[in-house]
């Protein structure tokens, strides 16, 4: 069982089943009215803590750093929503549901209340009267201690009476004429999620080029040369008057073309992360005391006196 000491290392502290899957954060204890003790805590689940599910604390038990309960993830995911905005308590019909749906006895709960509240009155007077403002003290104490977390208490059974009721006949058993203001604070974080995916695909295009190479070619061009002392040996040497042929062979250049595959770069994915700001709005409540005072006309305040007088 979690004690009042240790609270402080509970709130905003990771919460795990049994099978060692975190549900979320511990973001509230509630006390019992009657006895004092820790009785719940609100886990902050879902995207960004947005849903607050409520498990009961009696057989939590805080690991190093993390508060440990004996039921299921899902089952404390799927627990019963519960309004405790209208005062930060938890109406008699709320925690019962709640009782019914973590399997536990609603009639072993007020037998082990209605123990604890005997066990008081039994040492005095004095002693039930400063045990009877604990629970409501208590929780004020404990805020302190924590670094200004907010501890709420829960709803008190006994006698019909709510948990409002009870917490504020303890204020005034104890004479303390001060309130405590508390106010939400919003907490942002971020989470990683796939926006998209970019790959890599290589494909095969044809593609026309063009380019000029210099080609060459055999073209027959008659010379006609005089008869000289130099060639006149060879002009005379065939018949006088006779036929003949001469051949040459043209010779030409034409294009050929050769492909040839060659390595020209590589090209390779790599992620880069960008940082940019986006702002968050949402909406926090937070409390505000005023003073009222109120005026006795003097007739009023002449049968106040004699009031007194006869008291």
């Amino acid at each position: 069982m979690i004690t009042r000491e240790e609270i402080a290392n509970v709130l905003d502290q990771p919460v795990y089943d049994g099978d060692g899957n975190k549900i979320g954060d511990a973001k509230h204890v509630f006390f019992d009215d009657m006895t004092g003790r820790p009785e719940w805590v609100s886990v902050k689940t879902g995207m960004f803590g947005s849903t607050e599910s409520f498990v009961p604390i009696r057989d939590a038990a805080l690991v190093q750093d993390h508060l440990e309960v004996p039921y299921g993830k899902d089952q404390v995911k799927g627990a019963p929503s519960v309004d405790v905005d209208a005062g930060g308590h938890l109406s008699e019909t709320e925690e019962h549901r709640l009782y019914d749906y973590y399997g536990i006895n609603w009639d072993s709960v007020l037998s082990e209340a209605e123990r604890t509240d005997d066990d008081r009155f039994a040492a005095g007077p004095g002693t039930a009267g400063a045990a009877g403002a604990a629970g409501a003290a208590g929780v004020a104490g404990t805020r302190g201690e924590a670094g200004g977390k907010d501890l709420r208490g829960t709803a008190g059974t006994a006698g019909g009476m709510t948990g409002r009721q009870d917490a504020m006949e303890r204020e005034a058993m104890r004479g303390d004429q001060a309130m405590t203001r508390s106010e939400e604070q919003m907490h942002i974080g971020v989470e990683r999620h796939e926006s998209g995916r970019a790959r890599l695909r290589k494909y095969v295009v044809t593609e026309e080029v063009q380019q000029t190479v210099p080609v060459t070619h055999e073209e027959v061009r008659v010379v006609r040369e005089p008869i000289t002392d130099a060639n006149r040996d060879e002009a005379m040497a065939g018949p006088e008057i006779s036929e003949a042929e001469h051949e040459v062979t043209l010779h030409a250049e034409r294009p050929v073309v050769e492909t040839e595959t060659v390595p020209v770069e590589r090209v390779r994915m790599t992620t880069e992360e960008l940082t940019e700001n986006e702002t968050v709005r949402g909406q926090v409540r937070k409390e505000r005391i005023e003073a009222e005072t109120e005026s006795f006309t003097e007739d009023e305040m002449r049968q106040g006196d004699k009031r007194r007088g006869r008291e």
